[in-house]
């Protein structure tokens, strides 16, 4: 019974949290992608004078930086309804 307290607790506090990891997420990209690049925005899949490499890079380091901030922030809001309700969401 109590792993479904904190499962249903946890599912909208999990719907906040992934969309402002999402915003969290394109903000960090942005300001590495323009320490690293020296460019001011990152290319997209379709823009025509960019190469390869240079869009595979974006979209893997946007992926990767995606991928730790949401983790990051699933994990501290799972911590957050253990410490809330007493269980750990699943």
């Amino acid at each position: 019974m109590s792993r479904s307290i904190g499962r249903v607790a946890y599912r909208p506090v999990g719907v906040l949290l992934g969309i402002a990891a999402g915003t969290v997420a394109g903000a960090i990209f942005r300001q590495v992608w323009k320490v690293t690049a020296g460019d001011g925005e990152a290319p997209n899949a379709t823009d025509e004078d960019r190469r390869w490499g240079e869009i595979l890079a974006a979209a893997a380091l946007q992926g990767a930086i995606f991928a730790v901030v949401r983790a990051a922030v699933d994990r501290g809001g799972a911590v957050g309804v253990r410490r809330m309700t007493g269980s750990w969401p699943d």
